[in-house]
């Protein structure tokens, strides 16, 4: 059995359904504070619409979402936002005829204080120093690494409890998915809850504290990352082994 500390979001017996197809069928799960929790899984298994629901950007059917003991079920995003969770979704689209500096200001309009908002971006300029070199290039001029980089740090930019990332590896080189990698976990070390949501199996598992398995809009295992990671079921289907 795993340890696990002080939870920070609580699924508990989540539907959503599209039209008549049921996207999430009753699926719970929890991450605690100062976690890496993973979701992997197919196409279509129901990482994304998790991550939409929690962020409030989906009609939730039945069940409950609870954040720091609160049911924020049915709140709208922008409540969400304000509460401490930051949802950097799948696309990385940024704001692309806007400088860099602009698309982190933009992340940031939740604040008001401006010493607030500059160290924010110092905490940025240190996890992303090329944000820093490309500050007043246009958005749109940035490589798929870098604009993966900026959507994350716009993220971050009103310091999250909670990050929740949608594919962050997704169409990237193998160098730059070990950059993003790094990056995460180094995130995390700092205090920032993460649930991840990936396709690359074998990354997502190597840096998670906790994981679970989606198909079919069902959570059908759970373990540790390290325990999900050695799961002969797991390694056939997502590893590949």
């Amino acid at each position: 059995m795993v340890e696990r500390g002080e939870v920070i979001l609580e699924v508990k017996d989540l539907n959503v359904a599209y039209g008549a197809i049921n996207a999430l069928q009753g699926i719970s799960f929890k991450v605690c504070r100062g976690e890496i929790v993973a979701l992997i899984g197919a196409n279509g298994a129901g990482k994304s619409t998790t991550l939409r629901a929690i962020s409030g950007l989906l009609r939730v059917n039945s069940g409950k979402i609870l954040f720091e003991n609160r049911d924020i079920t049915g709140l709208r995003a922008h409540n969400i936002v304000r509460l401490g969770i930051a949802h950097i979704p799948e696309g990385r689209k940024p704001f692309a005829p806007l400088s860099v500096y602009e698309n982190l200001r933009l992340g940031a309009y939740t604040i008001n204080d401006r010493d607030k908002i500059f160290r924010a971006m110092e905490r940025i300029f240190k996890s992303f120093p090329r944000l820093k070199e490309r500050l007043n290039q246009p958005a749109g001029t940035l490589s798929g690494g870098e604009l993966q980089m900026l959507a994350t740090a716009r993220g971050l930019m009103f310091q999250p409890k909670l990050l929740m990332l949608d594919e962050p590896s997704m169409g990237l080189s193998p160098i730059l998915v070990n950059e993003i990698f790094k990056i995460i976990k180094e995130l995390n070390q700092e205090g920032t809850s993460i649930l991840l949501v990936e396709q690359n199996a074998h990354k997502a598992l190597s840096i998670a504290h906790y994981a679970y398995v989606l198909e079919t809009g069902r959570i059908t295992i759970e373990g540790s990352g390290k325990d999900l990671h050695e799961n002969p079921l797991v390694r056939s289907a997502y590893l590949g082994t």
